[in-house]
C-alpha cells in the first residue's frame, strides 16, 4: 500500500513538472499561431495576424495550420496552403454548416455555375468576381470545383462562411450586424438593404447602434427575421422570385392564370402548363417553394419572429397584404409576358436563339434584347415586380407603388407601344 502511495506521489509530482515547463510553451506555441506562420505573415500579411489574434479562434487554440494545414512552409509553397471552406468550418459547426449548405445562401454558387447564363455576359463579372460573382461566390462546391477554381488562382475558392463572417477574426458579433448583409443585398438590382434601412424596422435598429435610443429598444435587423436564433439556412415563403407551387390558386383563377404565364416565361413550365427539367433545377435551388406546406412552414416561421414585437394578428395581416402586393404584380407581369409572346407567335420577331424556352426568356442580358418591348420585360421582372413585393414585405411604402408597381404600368405601356410600332413595321415591310 505504501509503495503503491508513493508511486502514485511521484506520477502526480512527474506530471506537476512537466506540466510546470510544457504549459508555458503551449500557451506560447498558441499565441503564435501553433506554428511559425505568425513570423513570417506578420510581415508578409500584418492585418491577418491581428484579426485572428483578437478572435475566439486564438483564443480557443484554433491556429492557423488547424484550417490552413500543414504542408505550405516557405513563401515558395503557399499553394500548399490549404485554402478553408465550408467543410473545414464544419468540423467544429456542424450544425450551422448543415443549415448554411441546404438554404439560399448555399445555393448561390450553383446558381452561378449551373443556372442559364447568356453567352456574351463579360466574364470577368463573373468569374473576376467583380461582379455576380462576388456574392455568388460562396455556396457548397465540390472537391472537382475547388481543384478548378484554385489552378485558376480563383478567388471563388472557398468563400463561404467568411462571406459573413469576415476572416480572420471570423465575428459572429459582426455577423449579427444587418451591415454584414448589406454588401450583397444593396443597390439598384438588390435593394433588399436599402429598403430595410429605410423602414421603420430599419430605423429604429440604426438609432440603437448609434445610441441615440436605449440600445434594448426593438428594431429589427435582417438577422432578426431571416435568421432566427442564429439559423443559417435563410429561406422565406417565397422565396427570391415569389412563386410557388402548386400554381393554382384556390379560389382566384386569375392569379392562377398569371402565375402560370411567368412561370411559362421562366421555363418551368412549359405550352401546355406542365413541368420542365428548368423546374427541377429551380426547387433543387430552392426558388420555389414545391408545395403549399413547405410554405406555410416558413410563413410560421416568421410569424414567430414577427411576435417578438407585434400580435400574431397584426403580423398575419401585415403579412397577407405583401400576398397581395404580388398577385396585382403578377397581373400586370403576366399581361406583358402575353404581349410578347404574341409577338414570337405571330412571327412579328423572332424568338431569340438565346432562349431556352419557345416563348422567350425574362431572364436576359440587356445587349441580348433586340427590341424595346423585349428590353421592357426584363426590367419588369427583374427590377420592378421584384421592388413592388420585396419592398412590401420590407415594410418600406416607397418601394411597392412608385418604384414597383407604379413603373410596371408605365412598362407595360410602353411594352404595347413598342409592338403595335414593330407589327406595324412587318406590315408595311410585307406591303400590306
Amino acid at each position: 500500500m505504501r509503495l503503491q502511495l508513493h508511486a502514485t506521489l511521484g506520477l502526480r509530482l512527474a506530471v506537476g513538472i512537466l506540466a510546470a515547463i510544457c504549459l508555458p510553451w503551449i500557451a506560447f506555441a498558441m499565441e503564435q499561431g501553433g506554428d511559425a506562420c505568425v513570423d513570417c505573415h506578420s510581415k508578409a500579411t500584418p492585418g491577418v495576424v491581428t484579426d485572428w489574434k483578437v478572435s475566439r479562434h486564438a483564443n480557443s487554440g484554433i491556429t492557423c495550420s488547424t484550417c490552413h494545414g500543414t504542408n505550405h512552409n516557405s513563401a515558395t509553397d503557399a499553394n500548399k496552403a490549404k485554402v478553408a471552406d465550408i467543410d473545414t468550418c464544419a468540423q467544429c459547426h456542424a450544425e450551422r454548416a448543415h443549415q448554411f449548405a441546404k438554404g439560399l445562401h448555399g445555393m448561390a454558387w450553383k446558381t452561378i455555375s449551373t443556372a442559364y447564363l447568356p453567352p456574351n455576359m463579360p466574364r470577368v463579372f463573373i468569374e473576376g468576381a467583380k461582379g455576380c460573382g462576388g456574392c455568388h461566390k460562396f455556396g457548397v462546391k465540390s472537391p472537382e470545383e475547388k481543384a478548378v477554381l484554385k489552378a485558376n488562382n480563383s478567388a471563388d475558392q472557398g468563400g463561404s462562411c467568411d462571406a459573413c463572417h469576415t476572416r480572420h477574426t471570423f465575428s459572429a458579433e459582426e455577423a449579427r450586424q444587418p451591415q454584414a448583409c448589406r454588401t450583397c443585398h444593396q443597390g439598384e438590382d438588390h435593394p433588399n438593404y436599402a429598403m430595410w434601412e429605410g423602414s421603420k424596422h430599419g430605423v429604429r435598429a440604426s438609432l440603437a447602434q448609434s445610441g441615440q435610443v436605449i440600445k434594448n429598444t426593438s428594431g429589427p435587423t435582417c438577422q432578426t427575421c431571416h435568421m432566427p436564433a442564429g439559423d443559417h439556412e435563410v429561406v422565406t415563403a417565397w422565396g427570391m422570385n415569389a412563386l410557388r407551387l402548386p400554381v393554382e390558386e384556390k379560389g382566384d383563377p386569375q392569379w392562377t392564370a398569371d402565375r402560370t404565364t411567368i412561370m411559362q416565361s421562366f421555363g418551368m413550365l412549359d405550352k401546355e402548363g406542365k413541368p420542365t427539367p428548368f423546374l427541377d433545377g429551380a426547387m433543387a435551388m430552392r426558388y420555389i417553394r414545391p408545395n403549399r406546406e413547405e410554405w406555410q412552414a416558413e410563413r410560421d416561421k416568421m410569424i414567430s419572429a414577427c411576435k417578438q414585437c407585434h400580435s400574431e394578428k397584426f403580423a398575419r395581416e401585415e403579412l397577407y397584404k405583401g400576398d397581395q402586393t404580388i398577385r396585382i404584380s403578377d397581373h400586370v407581369m403576366a399581361e406583358a409576358i402575353r404581349e410578347v409572346t404574341a409577338l414570337y407567335r405571330d412571327g412579328i420577331v423572332e424568338v431569340p436563339q438565346y432562349a431556352p424556352t419557345p416563348i422567350g426568356h425574362t431572364f436576359t442580358y440587356p445587349d441580348m434584347n433586340p427590341n424595346p418591348a423585349e428590353e421592357k420585360l426584363r426590367e419588369m421582372f427583374l427590377d420592378q415586380r421584384s421592388k413592388t413585393w420585396m419592398g412590401a414585405f420590407h415594410n418600406n411604402p416607397e418601394y411597392p407603388f412608385w418604384m414597383g408597381y407604379n413603373r410596371m404600368q408605365g412598362s407595360l405601356y410602353e411594352i404595347k407601344k413598342a409592338a403595335a410600332e414593330l407589327r406595324k413595321e412587318k406590315a408595311a415591310r410585307e406591303g400590306k
